[in-house]
């Protein structure tokens, strides 16, 4: 794995960072990264991440996001600590699991890097939380993923670590609150963001042949279908 480089942000030209980052090649690339430096990454960078969010496609051009980016280091201390405390009852069949033999490898690895980013959430200099109007009473998550994975990708363009949590939607009526959320505009989840501890990398995927289907489902477990026309 090659070594990262270290970042000097006072030199960041925030306007044309990440913008010759081929399309296709950051899809391919924007890997889940827990493993994050502490070092500060400049509110126009953080905002620049957020503004690609926006561009996503909303049902109705509603735009139901918000975008709320934590930095103060008590704040995130507080965060951490409560989603610690949210994380090890749910993690802990998982490394019950990783004791036994024949264990996957690369499970191990996805496994240690849950595990880093909940013991060193704290240090992680941006707590990205992402909320959204509800709809009839209800939030809509399907209209906020995408500006999530709009964020991640521009994330990758511009060099920052990023992944996706929603552990604290177990506590998410306690988080909200503290960042002062109505009712009608829950938290959807939270994308811890700094600068990377290890590469970007191409991620592992199973081939689209697996997956892919023309004109009707042909895979496991097919059922039989009848020709509408």
């Amino acid at each position: 794995m090659s070594a990262v480089a270290d970042i000097d942000v006072a030199c960041i030209d925030v306007a044309t960072l990440g913008e010759d980052v081929p399309l296709l090649e950051g899809i391919r690339t924007a890997c889940a990264i827990r493993r994050l430096k502490p070092d500060p990454v400049p509110p126009a960078l953080i905002r620049k991440v957020c503004e690609a969010g926006t561009f996503a496609a909303s049902g109705g051009n509603r735009q139901p996001w918000c975008f709320i980016a934590v930095t103060d280091p008590a704040r995130r201390a507080w965060f951490a600590d409560k989603y610690r405390a949210a994380f090890r009852p749910y993690i802990q069949p998982a490394i019950d699991a990783s004791k036994k033999p024949g264990y996957p490898e690369w499970r191990h690895k996805i496994l240690a890097g849950g595990v880093y980013l909940s013991e060193h959430l704290h240090e992680a200099p941006v707590h990205l939380f992402v909320a959204g109007w509800t709809r009839r009473g209800s939030a809509q998550p399907q209209g906020l993923y995408p500006a999530i994975q709009n964020v991640l990708l521009a994330c990758r363009a511009v060099g920052l670590g990023a992944s996706l949590t929603n552990i604290h939607l177990t506590f998410r009526d306690e988080v909200d609150r503290w960042l002062g959320l109505p009712e009608n505009r829950p938290s959807i989840a939270m994308l811890p963001i700094g600068w990377p501890k290890v590469p970007y990398r191409r991620p592992v995927r199973a081939s689209i042949d697996e997956c892919l289907y023309f004109d009707h489902y042909t895979g496991e477990e097919a059922r039989d279908s009848t020709e509408a026309s």
